[in-house]
């Protein structure tokens, strides 16, 4: 973890493993006044008619736009799906169109005293290099598995195939600087963020 100085915020990265809590945790932050970029909701306007990747997605992967000029997420989900060489070509278009989302989003902000980054593959992209310390949520495999597999339209296989494409939570775990689990209730983990947001805008940041 390293320490900003005092005329721009302290970054939060936020990330964790899909089924773990991330956004139900950001939400948190955000109802504590916290500034909150949600990477998934920009790529989610990108993807949409007239979105800064969506022609690009097409032309790329023919057969995943919709008749209005979005992005078919699940069309899109299949012809990537396992297929490491695909997936790395999309990335190729997203990522850098989200930092730039981010970057002006932490130029919005530079007056806040703290900002999150929710990042679902932020240890996967790099994304920490932006970032002033990290916080993964986890929650025990069993716990994980069920809330997944409870989404509509979800399956083994593609839980699975989603779990390979993400870093082991343990290994996220490991390279944190703060972790909240989320198996141990909503109230427990409002606690954490409650301090995490008071110990983070701390003028000392300690």
């Amino acid at each position: 973890m390293s320490a900003p100085p005092n005329d721009r915020p302290f970054v939060l990265g936020l990330t964790g493993s899909i089924g773990m809590g991330k956004s139900a945790t950001a939400a948190m932050f955000s109802a504590r006044g916290v500034p909150v970029h949600d990477s998934d909701a920009a790529v989610h306007a990108l993807y949409g008619p007239g979105g800064a990747a969506a022609q690009a997605i097409g032309a790329a992967f023919p057969g995943t736009l919709t008749p209005e000029g979005g992005v078919d997420r699940p069309a899109l989900r299949a012809a990537v799906l396992g297929d490491a060489d695909r997936l790395r070509q999309l990335e190729a278009i997203v990522h850098p169109l989200v930092g730039a989302q981010a970057r002006a989003f932490l130029a919005r902000h530079h007056a806040a005293p703290l900002v999150v980054l929710d990042i679902p593959l932020l240890f996967e992209t790099g994304g920490q290099a932006r970032c002033d310390a990290v916080l993964v949520v986890t929650a025990p495999a069993e716990v994980q598995r069920a809330r997944v597999l409870a989404r509509p339209g979800m399956t083994p296989e593609a839980f699975a195939a989603i779990l390979a494409q993400q870093m082991p939570d343990a290994e996220k775990r490991a390279r944190a600087d703060y972790v909240i689990d989320t198996s141990h209730g909503l109230a427990a983990a409002e606690a954490e963020v409650e301090r995490l947001v008071a110990q983070l805008t701390d003028p000392g940041r300690a």
